[in-house]
């Protein structure tokens, strides 16, 4: 399987290197999903998130799995070039990717090659599971959620923001706790986990 990820903790602050990993990105198309901001007071990087896709030349179409028909999310999610999934609250938005079916077809789309963009609960969601990152979001924002079986489309746990304000300690408490029983992957906001078929490497944007 051609797998391709782009897994960051703040994409605005890393988008450059996104242009060495995927070189065709001028007038492509990005599903993106803002859904896991939907549930959060702030949200400032969904805006600079998509500001630095365009600064790239991608056209971005907003998929907001809230309110989409189930043939918007199969269109857009089937036909764009890219899906990018923001940041925000990691439970709520593992509840509406299950819950509007868009997790199997994102699992589809990327196993079959479609490169994945995520965002901090973006990257998050790519792992096996989310429960090891309670303590950084809100299981209580997500009422509906079953499980916490996630998309599975790498076999690492990525910890965002693992030297930034305001989740440097938390970052360092998930270290603590699981770094003995999960692959775990600490990325800070100026690093990118870059997953090429069966490489993984991590990249930072600082000289």
């Amino acid at each position: 399987m051609n797998k391709k990820l782009f897994l960051s903790s703040s994409f605005k602050d890393v988008a450059t290197l996104l242009a060495d990993f995927e070189k065709n990105l001028e007038g492509k198309r990005v599903t993106f999903i803002p859904t896991a901001s939907v549930v959060e007071k702030v949200d400032f990087f969904v805006k600079s998130g998509k500001e630095a896709l365009e600064k790239l030349g991608v056209i971005v179409d907003v998929l907001e799995l809230t309110t989409a028909t189930p043939q918007e999310i199969k269109s857009k999610l089937t036909n764009n070039d890219f899906i990018y999934v923001t940041g925000g609250n990691t439970f709520f938005l593992l509840q509406e990717l299950k819950r509007t079916g868009a997790d199997k077809i994102i699992i589809n789309e990327v196993n079959s090659g479609k490169l994945y963009i995520g965002e901090s609960a973006g990257a998050i969601i790519t792992s096996h599971n989310i429960e090891y990152i309670k303590s950084m979001d809100s299981i209580k924002e997500a009422p509906n959620l079953e499980n916490f079986d996630a998309l599975g489309l790498v076999d690492c746990y990525i910890v965002p923001h693992y030297t930034n304000q305001p989740f440097k300690k938390i970052a360092h408490k998930i270290v603590d706790s699981y770094s003995s029983t999960l692959n775990l992957s600490p990325i800070s906001n100026n690093e990118a986990m870059l997953v090429n078929c069966s490489e993984i490497e991590i990249k930072s944007n600082l000289i």
